[in-house]
This record gives C-alpha cells, sequence and structure tokens, in this order.
C-alpha cells in the first residue's frame, strides 16, 4: 500500500518526537524496543520514518513517555485555543517535561517549598 507525502512526513516527525522524549528520558532504543516488544531496529525504523508504529502502540508509547497522544501527535499546543506566542512559563514547564524524572521531581520538589512558603 502506497502513502501519501502527507502521510509520510507524519510518521517521520512521529519518529523524529519519539526519537526525542526517548533521549531525553535517557533510554536506549534498546529499552524502548523491549517496552514495545519489538527489536532496536524496529525501533530505529520507526524514529526515523521508515516503518510506520502500529496504532494499537501508541498508547504504550504515550504511557511510557508520560504524554497524551495528542502531545505524542505534535498536537499539544494546539489544544489549547491561545494564540500568540508561548508563555515563558509555558516554555519552562515544556522544557521541565523533557528533563529526566529525577530532575523533573527536584523541580517539582522545589516549586512545593516555594509555593508553601508564599501561602504563609
Amino acid at each position: 500500500m502506497t502513502i501519501s507525502t502527507g502521510e509520510r512526513e507524519f510518521f517521520v516527525a512521529l519518529g523524529e518526537r519519539m526519537a526525542s522524549m526517548r533521549k531525553a528520558r535517557n533510554l536506549t532504543q534498546v529499552q524502548f524496543a523491549e517496552a514495545l516488544g519489538v527489536s532496536q531496529q524496529t525501533v530505529q525504523a520507526y524514529e526515523v520514518g521508515r516503518r510506520r508504529i502500529p496504532v494499537s502502540a501508541l498508547p504504550i508509547v504515550a504511557r511510557l513517555f508520560d504524554v497524551s497522544l495528542e502531545e505524542l501527535f505534535g498536537e499539544g499546543n494546539r489544544s489549547r485555543g491561545k494564540r500568540g506566542p508561548t508563555s515563558r512559563l509555558e516554555q519552562q514547564m515544556e522544557a521541565i517535561s523533557q528533563l529526566p524524572k529525577t530532575q523533573q521531581r527536584f523541580v517539582t520538589q522545589m516549586l512545593d517549598t516555594v509555593l508553601t512558603q508564599a501561602k504563609q
């Protein structure tokens, strides 16, 4: 079955996002492959858009990376309905979401401390 240029671009972009999310979480292709029950070569093909990832695997990927399917598809910012540039706070939150989980927990603890102190 032949896929359109638009479909190919979608799967290339999806693969790039998955690779970026995987690297941000310090996962290897082998670890990602094990989570999906596929080979490392299959993950590599997904990440470069050479193979289409099965629809049934997408919820697993989203849970693994702790993102919504919309974010996985690259549509996370569109759902806000807000126009214009993203705020500094939104940019920082996005940067934090790309950190490894241990660093995310550290930032969360710092924020909790500051917010608790501000309430007093």
